[in-house]
């Protein structure tokens, strides 16, 4: 089996951890290819190491290891989205929500990965389109239709498979994957949902109306958004890594993308601990060990 290596380098002692990875791999019978963003540093690694581009080295390994943090995994995700191949998050950042894994858990990944202890999950992808031009937009997280500098509120029209949903005057629209809902969407007020649940969540950004909250609906439906702005540029990002910008008014088509992302899970744990563990969610603060 080879293992594809695809770390952040920005990270500090990012080398020190992914030579520690590649021992691991080599001490558990595994190959490995590392990412073309390493090769100025090749001369810390064994001659024989290849070295390759994230679409190349997706498409020759059986799994991808992502290090770095939640960011790092979902641009690992979006740099290998044509491929099937499954991605391994290992954290070295702050929360660690989607790379569940630390340098202790991935030995006792490896060894599930030899025994076949382990799951692969599918994660919903969003695609989006303005008016007619295909595949500008890419997300697991989100896609979020933003004011951007203009300081007054854009006004947002939403139609569901070409259903008149709502018109609004907001500081701007969270589209969510059931991933990306407890990242931006979940701050706004959006619901947590589980990522078994194929459902799409659309969360207005700070709404000039009481009565305007979340939307969940199917994930097999056709999203379109016409946005009007007083400012010549309406703000457009992808998973808070990609910002794009479209002329006033604008009209955006947005909905799942056919390939889904997929996720090596340990079978050690499960969402919900997760939830408890990263996020505290359901915990009672009130109830401690030094509460009196």
């Amino acid at each position: 089996m080879t293992i594809g290596i695809i770390p952040n380098i920005s990270k500090s002692d990012i080398l020190d951890i992914v030579k520690k990875i590649i021992v691991q791999l080599q001490q558990n019978g595994f190959g490995f290819i590392l990412s073309e963003s390493l090769v100025k540093y090749k001369n810390e690694f064994e001659s024989k190491a290849k070295f390759q581009s994230p679409a190349e080295l997706s498409k020759n390994s059986d799994m991808v290891v992502s290090i770095g943090g939640d960011g790092t995994m979902l641009n690992t995700a979006f740099e290998v989205k044509n491929s099937s191949t499954p991605i391994i998050g290992v954290n070295f950042g702050k929360l660690g929500f989607l790379a569940e894994f630390d340098l202790i858990s991935f030995t006792e990944l490896l060894h599930d990965i030899k025994t076949k202890n382990y799951t692969i999950e599918e994660r919903m992808a969003l695609v989006g389109s303005s008016n007619g031009n295909n595949n500008e937009l890419y997300a697991i997280n989100d896609i979020v239709i933003d004011k951007g500098p203009w300081p007054k509120m854009i006004e947002l029209t939403i139609k569901v498979d070409d259903d008149y949903v709502s018109t609004f005057s907001a500081d701007g629209l969270i589209i969510a994957t059931p991933t990306g809902s407890t990242g931006y969407s979940l701050s706004t007020g959006g619901p947590i949902v589980n990522p078994k649940a194929d459902v799409i969540t659309l969360s207005p950004i700070a709404p000039h109306t009481l009565t305007m909250r979340p939307l969940v609906i199917s994930s097999g439906q056709k999203i379109t958004v016409m946005i009007n702005s007083p400012s010549e540029k309406i703000q457009v990002s992808c998973d808070g890594q990609r910002v794009n910008f479209f002329s006033s008014p604008a009209q955006l088509t947005i909905e799942k993308n056919k390939q889904p992302v997929r996720l090596i899970h340990s079978n050690r744990t499960n969402y919900f601990e997760i939830l408890r563990n990263k996020l505290y969610w359901g915990l009672d603060v009130r109830k401690s060990n030094n509460s009196k």
